[in-house]
């Protein structure tokens, strides 16, 4: 039996539709979070699936355990980032086109209501003998927002695909009270529009990314009134042309109708044509998102605003409406994703649920996944018969060899949470170059040329370098994207985009004080305070534990490995290295 004053333990899970994922609340704390994919090595760790939203993430509920140094026994709490007789109830008479035995049949809504309730029971059949509930989908969303923001109130925003029925909602919160005032319900999705867009111009539905790059080059007033067509604005929120969309058909016939243009085979070549839809698109999207943050406001009163969902990764979006909007503080969460409901279940439940007299402070960071001691990553590099180095000071080593054009691994402490890659588990590379885009897309990310990289600038420089109207605490985790300096943006040409804007990340010692110390070497030799960042896999999750850098390294072309205190050298840099050496020899 626990004694009175053992801590208190929540542990959060998602697992219901994709970016499964656990994290650890202690006593009211954020522990560590981390994401499913990173550890069973499946990008977005399975397929939304109606045969499978029982699975559960076991391996980082684990890593959860292990963190913390406990058992499930030792759990008090598992809140669980759905409710599943919620959906039941609202989709058990929905009547809209859908394939037989698919989403949105009675049958299958019933069957996958069957599976979810077999969640508790799993978890009893491993240990866990606490307190299970279920928390509305929308509510995780918010709470992953506003508990972690350093307001003491804000409107909130959760916007995404779909959660039990609703696909966005605006609430307000204060202290530790989170209310809703007002639901937008399926099938008025934009995240759903995404998804569906994305797969006519010839993407899948996990690509997003791809369509907002895709949409730089194009002219949105080409098929912006046919886009608005599709999606609108309503009362305080906005509506889509669900018969036109068929979700839950694969029918593209309408949309090929409403543009003159034939859904894209992932084969074909991207023509101007889609670079127009992508740009209508998110124009389109930009304007309802300002027009939500304007109800937001109106129905709040406050002039803080926090944000989550999926939909509030679009970070041309998150500027327009922080940018031309009513708020003077914006806090997005930085896995705000799916992934995110893990963390915001657990701090519902500890805040609303328990209601402490004060709310707990959160930490001020987003790295908050698994970390490794120098003796576990030696372990690793000696197994691999890897050349390598020990060095005090990384960045005097690594800022030079950036400085040069070299591509580094950057592996450093905690990893972390959420889709971004923010300094410790990063690609750097020298974002002066003008054919690094290339360069990265190529021989190391293994992907499209359309694709851009972002800098990591440090936040003392950051107004010098981009025009940024209204600071925001979220362009601390690449979710807001700024027009760069006219008269600096040809000094960075590798993290500037066709549109002359750039995602980025403002660094700061307190948050990161390794990263910092790089990039501020990086300037001192350069005069540049950045460097260009992107995730650290090739066509798979982002690195977690020094194997996968290690394997990453091995099949790529980056130049170096900087992990712990380890320069870790390339195979073909060492032959090189070898080269050279005999050479002088032989001279």
């Amino acid at each position: 039996m626990k004694s009175d004053n053992a801590p208190l333990v929540i542990l959060g899970i998602n697992g219901v539709y994709h970016e499964s994922s656990a994290a650890i609340v202690i006593d009211g704390k954020t522990q560590f979070a981390i994401e499913e994919e990173r550890l069973n090595r499946v990008k977005h760790a399975k397929p939304a699936g109606l045969d499978n939203p029982h699975v559960l993430p076991h391996n980082a509920i684990a890593q959860c355990l292990k963190f913390a140094d406990i058992t499930l026994q030792e759990v008090d709490i598992i809140a669980f980032s759905f409710n599943p007789a919620k959906r039941l109830a609202k989709h058990r008479n929905l009547v809209e086109p859908s394939e037989p035995g698919s989403w949105g049949t009675a049958t299958a809504e019933r069957a996958y209501f069957e599976k979810l309730m077999t969640v508790p029971r799993q978890l009893a059949e491993q240990g866990f003998a606490g307190q299970f509930m279920w928390v509305d989908h929308e509510m995780a969303h918010a709470a992953s927002a506003f508990y972690p923001s350093p307001y003491e109130q804000s409107a909130i925003i959760s916007i995404d695909g779909i959660g039990e029925f609703e696909s966005a909602s605006i609430g307000y919160a204060q202290g530790n009270n989170i209310q809703f005032t007002h639901h937008i319900d399926y099938p008025n999705s934009i995240g759903f529009l995404w998804e569906k867009m994305a797969k006519y111009l010839g993407f899948s539905e996990y690509d997003a990314c791809k369509v907002m790059s895709v949409g730089s080059f194009g002219d949105s007033a080409r098929y912006k009134s046919q886009m608005q067509t599709l999606l609108y604005p309503e009362g305080f929120g906005f509506a889509v042309d669900a018969d036109k969309l068929c979700f839950r058909l694969e029918d593209y016939s309408q949309l090929e109708v409403l543009f003159n243009v034939a859904q894209r085979d992932m084969h074909d070549p991207l023509l101007p044509v889609h670079h127009d839809i992508a740009a209508a698109l998110q124009s389109v999207t930009s304007d309802i998102l300002l027009h939500l943050a304007q109800s937001a406001h109106e129905l709040t009163g406050s002039n803080n605003l926090c944000m989550a969902g999926g939909v509030a990764l679009n970070c041309v979006a998150n500027t327009r409406l922080f940018e031309d909007g009513p708020f003077e503080n914006l806090y997005i969460q930085p896995a705000a994703n799916d992934a995110g409901t893990a963390l915001g279940a657990a701090l519902w439940a500890y805040h609303s649920v328990l209601q402490p007299n004060t709310r707990v402070a959160q930490p001020e960071h987003t790295y908050l996944g698994a970390r490794f001691s120098d003796e576990e990553i030696l372990a690793v590099l000696d197994n691999a018969e890897v050349s390598y180095t020990k060095h005090d000071n990384l960045a005097e080593q690594v800022a030079p060899l950036l400085a040069q054009g070299k591509v580094v691994g950057w592996f450093q402490d905690a990893m972390e949470f959420g889709p971004r890659a923010l300094g410790n588990r990063s690609l750097l590379a020298d974002p002066r170059d003008p054919e690094m885009v290339k360069r990265l897309n190529r021989l190391v990310k293994h992907r499209e040329d359309h694709r851009p990289f972002c800098p990591s600038v440090l936040t003392e420089y950051a107004d010098q370098w981009f025009d940024i109207k209204k600071v925001a605490e979220a362009s601390r985790y690449m979710l807001m994207a700024y027009p760069a300096n006219s008269q600096l943006k040809d000094q960075i040409p590798a993290v500037v985009h066709v549109d002359g804007t750039s995602r980025i990340q403002r660094v700061d010692k307190v948050s990161n004080a390794k990263y910092h110390a790089l990039i501020s070497e990086f300037n001192r030799l350069t005069g540049v305070p950045m460097l260009l960042n992107t995730s650290f896999n090739d066509r798979e999750p982002i690195v977690c534990t020094p194997q996968n850098a290690v394997n990453t390294l091995m099949r790529t072309k980056i130049d170096y490995l900087a992990i712990g205190s380890y320069l870790v050298v390339s195979e073909s840099k060492a032959r090189e290295a070898d080269v050279t050496a005999a050479q002088s020899v032989e001279i």
